[in-house]
């Protein structure tokens, strides 16, 4: 397995890069057809959930008590193992609560939790040993395993009506972010600062991701769920709640539907959704209520984001609500392998604690380009500070050597009732956002001026904020 993860996994993935329009040396856009709305039926029609046996595996049958103390992740392996043997199925968890550590699908294998049904996720760092090959926060690396993890699988599915509860709180896995939300946790030994910075240093220096070995004594949270080079993937219906961090991360995956899924987490980078270097991926009709953005499309950080050059491309998020996070639908900061052709439309977002839309995050020390982004038909609410929102500052700053690449941004039909401002863009002198289209859109209760810094080919129809119709130029403070 080693083997394959250093020698072939990186030659299927420039492969995958090279069909999709990319230079895997460099991670930069190549000349592309020009993408319009019409583009969204094509990558629906390339995106199907997987279909499984008529076959089901009952976890109490092989030993699981839904009494939430008796531990059941041998058990739920056993059942998975057994789905997976006879040539996949549906592996059941019943009503009851089910104490378990870390779970790995197989291939063909639906984790189907009913009504009633609760998988209650052990608080012992020790359940998700041993040590999995992962990517936190963009970076390769051997960490604790996530919650749920697959790896090199082809049709899987977590679905039902039932609830995957992390137990993540303030006592035990959130303190080990250390600083949160200008609250202080107890920063001390159990604190993930100094192995972040180990970590990036590495990917830098380009230490092979063999010797990158993290977990206990380091403190870097694991993600809830993480399907990592995955195919035919679906989440269905379920609940999920208290995650140590990261949601929903699909990572270098393909064909993933994501539906019916309602996400309220509220801890510290407690994103509902990550797709990572992935395609052709549908996100509906789904709530989001969240301790970080609700939706945020990542393609690997700075240099290990470039070592591997695959982005985030043919990502369709509808008719799915945000409530409380950073963003709506965000665009990195984890980017270095580029974003296009992102779909957003018939959304509902709402909330004094929403501070974004939709928003961009990137820097000079990220890179990347992010491009063809379509938006229409957003009823928003109250939110924070802006509805869109390109911050080329994020983090790091203007600091390194890889600017940033922002164009094609396209916004029609939308109303918002309450913002601090409609538009904030501060992209940079050398590179500005270039290709912004917005009509059919009404900002109202808007308290401050856009700032519209380093802007080309801004293009406004019948755009109004509190009832004035938009001119193309900041206003002043």
């Amino acid at each position: 397995m080693h083997f394959f993860r250093r020698i072939w996994a990186p030659l299927l993935v420039c492969c995958w890069v090279l069909s999709a329009g990319f230079s895997c040396a460099t991670g930069t856009a190549k000349t592309s057809p020009k993408v319009t709305w019409d583009y969204l039926d094509v990558i629906l029609a390339k995106i199907a959930p997987p279909v499984f046996p008529d076959k089901s595996f009952d976890i109490t049958n092989f030993g699981a008590v839904g009494d939430g103390q008796t531990k059941a992740t041998a058990a739920i392996r056993a059942a998975i193992e057994a789905c997976h043997a006879a040539g996949g199925g549906m592996v059941v968890v019943p009503e009851g609560q089910f104490l378990t550590g870390a779970i790995h699908l197989l291939s063909n294998v639906n984790l189907h939790l009913k009504e009633g049904a609760t998988l209650k996720f052990s608080q012992n760092p020790d359940d998700y040993l041993p040590l999995v090959f992962t990517r936190w926060e963009g970076t390769e690396l051997y960490n604790y395993s996530p919650f749920v993890y697959a790896y090199d699988q082809v049709n899987i599915a977590i679905t039902g009506r039932g609830t995957l509860d992390g137990q993540a709180n303030a006592g035990n896995w959130w303190y080990w972010k250390g600083e949160w939300s200008r609250r202080t946790w107890e920063i001390g030994p159990q604190n993930q600062a100094t192995s972040r910075a180990i970590l990036q240093q590495m990917a830098e220096d380009g230490v092979p991701v063999e010797e990158r070995i993290f977990g206990p004594g380091h403190y870097l949270r694991p993600q809830f769920i993480q399907f990592y080079r995955c195919r035919n993937i679906l989440i269905d219906g379920v609940t999920i709640i208290n995650s140590p961090m990261w949601i929903i991360h699909p990572v270098l995956s393909e064909n993933i539907t994501i539906q019916n899924v309602t996400v309220n987490s509220h801890g510290p980078n407690n994103d509902g959704c990550n797709p990572e270097s992935s395609r052709n991926v549908l996100i509906q009709d789904s709530y989001f209520d969240t301790g970080d953005d609700c939706i945020a499309i990542k393609s690997g950080r700075n240099a290990d984001g470039r070592r591997l050059a695959v982005p985030s491309e043919n990502i369709v998020v509808r008719r799915c609500t945000m409530r409380a996070g950073h963003g709506g639908v965000v665009m990195g900061s984890e980017i270095s392998g580029s974003v296009r052709n992102v779909f957003v439309e018939d959304c509902l977002m709402d909330s004094p604690n929403l501070q974004r839309i939709i928003r961009f995050k990137t820097n000079s020390v990220r890179g990347g380009v992010i491009e063809n982004i379509f938006v229409r038909n957003l009823h928003v609410g109250e939110v924070r500070r802006a509805v869109l929102y390109i911050d080329f500052d994020y983090e790091e700053g203007d600091a390194g050597e890889f600017t940033p690449v922002v164009r094609n941004i396209n916004i029609e039909n939308i109303t918002s009732q309450k913002s601090e401002r409609a538009l904030y863009i501060r992209a940079y002198e050398r590179s500005p956002v270039t290709g912004v289209h917005i009509k059919n859109s009404r900002f109202n209760g808007v308290q401050r001026g856009n700032v519209l810094d380093f802007v080309e080919n801004l293009t406004l129809e019948e755009v109004y904020i509190n009832g004035e119709p938009m001119v193309n130029q900041a206003k002043p403070e």
